[in-house]
Parts: structure tokens; sequence; C-alpha cells
């Protein structure tokens, strides 16, 4: 069974900063492009990042440009995600994805394998 597992969720003041990781089981991602999403109440999923199987390119939604950093490390987690200087606006779900997919998607539709997601909320 292909799992993947988000960690590293909580509440944090505004201005802090949280680190997200993704792991994996059942099958091996070193291959996939690997995105995090989010999802406020209410509100549709959203795309935050995205990294090619390489490590190579990254991807931002301008709303975490220069504050969000994603990274991977095939040998042990997937795809981690450094969030700095958070803001309200940030509390949400925090998704991992993950797709065999040979560009980088920004959409949910491009991703084929989530995790449960992790709850991330920032206090003014």
């Amino acid at each position: 069974q292909v799992q993947l597992v988000e960690s590293g969720g909580g509440l944090v003041q505004a201005g802090g900063s949280l680190r997200l990781s993704c792991a994996a089981s059942g099958r091996t991602f070193s291959s996939y492009v690997m995105g995090w999403f989010r999802q406020a109440p209410g509100k549709e999923r959203e795309f935050v990042a995205a990294i090619t199987w390489s490590g190579g390119s990254t991807y931002y939604a301008d709303s975490v440009k220069g504050r969000f950093t994603i990274s991977r490390d095939n040998a042990k987690n997937p795809v981690s995600l450094q969030m700095n200087s958070l803001k309200p606006e940030d509390t949400a779900v925090y998704y991992c994805a993950g797709d065999r997919r040979l560009r980088v998607g920004m959409t949910p539709k491009d991703y084929s394998y989530w995790g449960q997601g992790t709850q991330v909320t920032v206090s003014s």
C-alpha cells in the first residue's frame, strides 16, 4: 500500500517557523515530482510548492515565495517544506502529494498520491 504521511504541523505565532516533512512507504518516490498543497476551511485546495524528481527545479505560489522552501532528500523523506515568516493567512491543512509525471504540476489533479494532511495554525 502506497502511503505519504506528513508531519511537523502545529501552532505557531505570526513570524515564526515550521518545517513539514513527508515520509513515504510502499513505494519509492525518488523519481516522482513532489508537491505541497494547502486547504483552508471553506476554500479550495491550493498549490504551495513543488519540486522536480532531481531537486533541480522548484516552484512556488506567489503568496509563499521568499518565505517557504521546498527540498528533497531521496535517501530519506521524499520532500520537506521549510516555512518561515508565517502569517495567519497561512493557516490551513497542508498536504504532501506525488506523481510520476515529466513536468511539475500546480493543480491537485496533477497528482496521484496524497497524504492525509497536517494542520498548520498561525496565530496573530
